[in-house]
Formats: C-alpha cells, structure tokens, sequence
C-alpha cells in the first residue's frame, strides 16, 4: 500500500486526533468551498443541486469530504458564488 505524504501530522497528546494526508486536507478545503457557497446562499443541499442542476448525492459527497470534486465543478461552484441569478438564469 502506498503512503500518502501528510499535510498535518496528529497531536502526540491527543487520543483522537490523526494524521492528514495532502489528499485528505485539500478535499476538506474543496469541501469548505462548497458548502459555505450553499450556505451563504441560503439553500438547502436538495435546493442548491435543483437550483444549480447537479446531482444531490454528488453534493453531499462533496460537501462531507467523502469524494474531491473534480477542478471544473469547483470552477463552476466559484462562478455560482460571484453570479448566483445569472448561473440560475441560464440553466432555464
């Protein structure tokens, strides 16, 4: 099995805490972008996916950490952020 490189080593004190991999802290960070977008916004998770047209389940995955959202769906989150009316607008 290949070990990833970490980004934030655990607390040697802290029983609970762990190690992050590179991986692991840049799908939080992703994560963090999308769910604060939805969240300034507004919406619920099921509204912004209808809203926006994107799979609710996709989201959520997203939004938990649990996949990394490709570079073009955090792109269009981004747009979605500065231009909310006209992404909405344009998808009818």
């Amino acid at each position: 099995m290949k070990k990833e490189p970490l980004a934030l080593m655990a607390e040697p004190d802290d029983e609970e805490d762990f190690d992050v991999s590179a991986e692991a802290l840049e799908r939080g960070q992703r994560a963090r972008i999308i769910r604060r977008t939805r969240s300034d916004l507004g919406l619920t998770e099921a509204e912004f996916a209808a809203r926006f047209r994107m799979p609710a389940g996709t989201l959520r995955d997203w939004e938990q950490g649990r996949a990394t959202p490709p570079d073009f769906a955090l792109a269009y989150v981004t747009v979605i952020a500065r231009f909310p009316d006209m992404v909405a607008e344009a998808l009818g």
